[in-house]
Order: structure tokens, then C-alpha cells, then sequence
């Protein structure tokens, strides 16, 4: 191994072009072309009716979806946030609530707290990068109506001790499974373990659509309140257009609602993709097996806990340092190495996943200028108050951590000299 750090003038470890972490976009194909085809031959661009006899592809996404993960109903909608906003409608959050959400994940998780006019209340996270458990225990008032535990990165929650304080504490759960489609908690999928849950469709994760998201549920009033939500024409309910705005089987199934629904096109892609998910997975946990096993004797750096390692999805390997400004110094060498990595927290890098540079929420503002949620008369609690450092755990965390992506198109090659990079710059500065 030629050990004079690239920074300093020595020959890069990784050779290769780095990949764009787009697991399935990537592989966007024939098979994806044939089934958009298939929707425009037909002019079947609309779910719910068309120019002739045509199965909706966005019925049948929802079906074959929901089998995989093990559920018994499936919603597709436009986006994932579209699909977090309808699961928390559906649940019934709403004006004088709170809503616990982990400080490590992308800001629209909280904006989706907001836009189903409640209060974002921010929890710490874990050694897995996760909610932890015992500040959401914490956290918890008389007017927290649900928790949001996001599998961050890949990798699951604590979901039986969340279930367990949720159940307690009569919480809701609606799970973000945006990062982690296809991954499982102790042999059971993730998305299945809430009241009501979003997975996405949107270019950057594991399977795509380019845009897109689910709702996932196993309760029928549910299911029925998050498309209502989702549809303000109501077209899903049964017994035709003169059903759709009046006869309520039940209060609380019928209110106006927006208008969240997936195209046919996506639908059609969404389908082959969705096929292409075991493969996705097994390729990343094996390309993450065998970086990680060749730089497991580097004593001085330290893996990421993995609640279930069997149910991560492998997109990205995390691993901590002694210090802030070690991180920083190794993730610029193993940049400088040909090797696609960074340290998760700088402080002078913006990054809508950490909680600090929310400043819309820390801020408060708000669209219009009477300041609701945060003003909102049906709210009783003591004023919400944020800052960049309230979560001193999670900021500490998250910036002695560095986190290379792990595209499932990276050879054996590729990983070797993934390896290499890590073990040269262990080397020179541990």
C-alpha cells in the first residue's frame, strides 16, 4: 500500500469514479420504459378512470406494496411528505397537539408536524442514530398526541421500546420509513409497526419513482381517513360520484381534504421498482459487509449501533472518532483519497437533516403572520422554545461521525480501495 496520504501528494487509494448514492435510479431501464409505455399506449393517465378498460397502475403498486411489507392497506400519494402530512391527519393530530420527532432526519418530517397544524416537540437521538427512547419518555406531556421515530439512514429504531412507551403513554406512532424501505425489525418490515406510516418514492432512496410516497396501514378508519385526506374529490369512496360527499358510514370519515394523489405514471414505475428491491438491498449489505469487515481491527474508530443489524438496509456506513476536529480532518483525507465520504455534522455545512439548521422551526415562522401553530388558542401548554443547541447529545453524536454511502453498484474492487483509503488515513492519524 503506497502510504503517503493522497492530501499530501501521494497516490489516491480509490481509483474509480464514485457512484451517486440513486440506488434504484440508477437502475432505471427497459423495464421502467415498457411499463410507462404501456400507461401512454392506453391514455390510462388518471387511477381512477380513463378512455377504456385499463388497470390502474397505482391500484396495482398499492396492492403489490402492501403485500411485501405485510400490511393490510396501502395508500400512494405524490410525495413522502404528502404521505406523513394524510398519516398524521389520519390519526388525528391536529391544533393543540404535540408531535415528538427525532433531531436527526430530513426537515420534513417536522415541516409535515406543522403543516397538520400541531407542534414539532424535538427528541434526541441514540448511539444508532435513531430516537432514543428515554429522552422520548421524557418529552412526553399531556398534550403529546404522537410520536415520529424515523429509521434514519437505513438503519431501524428501537421499535418494541417505542411501541412499549407509545402504548403506554397512549401515543400514536406514525413511522418515517423514507431512508429505509425494505428494512426489518427483528423479521418484521418497517412501516408495519405503527398506527399509520410514510415510506418515499423520491429520487435519492432506494427504490424510485422520481417523485412519489406511501401510507401504510393495517386499520380500516385509518385508511379511510388518509384517503379522504389525500382526495378531496373523494373518488375512492364507494358507490359511485353521488356517494362522495354525502352518507358518512361514520363521523370522522367525511372532511375537506387536499388533493395528494399518484399519477398513473408513476404508479407504473413505481411497480418495476418495487420489484427491484430485494436485489437493491442484498447487493448494499453485501458491499457494506466487506467494507466494514476489512477495517473492523481499526481499534480507534467506532461503528454505529445497529438496533437489528439483519433489518439495516445498508445504504450508508457510519462510524465515530475521538474528536470534532478529527472527524473533520479525516473525512477531508478520505475525500482527498477518491472516496465518497464526510463527516455528518460541520457546522459549516448546511444540512436540512440536523435539527440545527431548521431555522424555519427554531424561528417559528410561519406563512401568515398570526404565528399558528405556536399561537394556536387550542394550545395549553408553556411556550416552545428552540435553539441550534438543545440537543447537545445529538449535535456530539453527529459530529464526531463520518458516514460513506454505500451504492449497491460498487464492486468487490471498489470496496477493496474503499478499505484501503480508510485503513491509509487510520494510519497517518490515529
Amino acid at each position: 500500500m503506497n502510504k503517503r496520504l493522497a492530501i499530501d501528494g501521494g497516490k489516491p487509494a480509490k481509483t474509480t469514479p464514485n457512484l451517486p448514492m440513486f440506488p434504484g435510479g440508477i437502475e432505471i431501464g427497459e423495464e421502467e420504459k415498457k411499463a410507462v409505455d404501456e400507461v401512454i399506449e392506453h391514455k390510462y393517465l388518471f387511477r381512477y378512470y380513463g378512455p377504456g378498460e385499463f388497470p390502474s397502475r397505482v391500484k396495482l403498486f398499492e396492492e403489490e406494496f402492501a403485500k411485501k411489507m405485510g400490511v393490510k392497506h396501502v395508500l400512494a400519494v405524490n410525495s413522502c411528505t404528502s404521505a406523513l402530512i394524510s398519516s398524521l391527519v389520519a390519526v388525528g393530530v391536529g391544533p393543540g397537539d404535540e408531535v415528538i420527532v427525532p433531531g436527526y432526519t430530513f426537515f420534513a418530517s417536522c415541516a409535515a408536524i406543522v403543516a397538520a397544524k400541531a407542534i414539532p416537540v424535538i427528541a434526541e437521538i441514540d448511539e444508532s442514530f435513531t430516537l432514543d427512547p428515554d429522552d422520548l419518555e421524557r418529552k412526553i406531556t399531556r398534550r403529546t398526541k404522537a410520536v415520529m421515530p424515523v429509521h434514519m439512514r437505513g438503519v431501524p429504531c428501537q421499535m418494541d421500546r417505542i411501541m412499549k412507551i407509545a402504548k403506554k403513554h397512549n401515543l400514536k406512532v406514525v413511522e418515517d420509513v423514507a431512508q429505509a424501505c425494505g428494512g426489518t425489525f427483528k423479521g418484521k418490515y418497517l412501516g408495519a409497526f405503527g398506527d399509520c406510516n410514510a415510506f418515499s418514492l423520491q429520487y435519492h432512496k432506494i427504490i424510485t419513482a422520481g417523485e412519489g410516497g406511501t401510507v401504510a396501514t393495517d386499520d380500516d378508519l385509518l385508511y379511510d381517513r388518509a384517503q379522504m385526506y389525500h382526495d378531496v374529490a373523494a373518488c375512492w369512496r364507494p358507490g359511485g360520484p353521488e356517494k362522495r360527499f354525502t352518507s358518512a358510514r361514520y363521523r370522522g370519515e367525511l372532511f375537506p381534504g387536499v388533493n395528494f394523489r399518484m399519477a398513473e405514471l408513476i404508479g407504473a414505475v413505481a411497480r418495476v421498482q418495487l420489484r427491484r428491491l430485494d436485489g437493491l438491498i442484498k447487493r448494499m449489505r453485501k458491499n457494506k459487509e466487506r467494507i466494514k469487515d476489512a477495517i473492523s481491527d481499526i481499534e480507534e474508530i467506532k461503528f454505529r449501533r445497529l438496533n437489528d443489524p439483519e433489518g439495516d438496509t445498508a445504504i450508508a456506513l457510519f462510524f465515530s472518532l475521538p474528536t470534532v476536529e478529527l472527524t473533520k480532518k479525516f473525512a477531508k483525507a478520505l475525500k482527498t483519497e477518491g472516496i465518497s465520504a464526510n463527516s455528518v455534522y460541520d457546522k459549516g455545512i448546511p444540512d436540512w437533516h440536523i435539527y440545527s439548521y431548521w431555522g424555519m422551526i427554531i424561528n417559528k415562522w410561519t406563512a401568515t403572520p398570526e404565528g399558528c401553530p405556536y399561537t394556536c388558542p387550542y394550545y395549553k401548554g408553556p411556550e416552545i422554545k428552540y435553539s441550534p443547541d438543545m440537543l447537545p447529545k445529538t449535535s456530539d453524536l453527529l459530529s464526531k461521525s463520518i458516514q460513506i454511502d454505500i451504492p449497491p453498484q460498487l464492486t468487490k474492487e471498489d470496496c477493496c480501495m474503499i478499505a484501503e483509503g480508510v485503513h491509509k488515513v487510520s494510519e497517518a492519524y490515529l
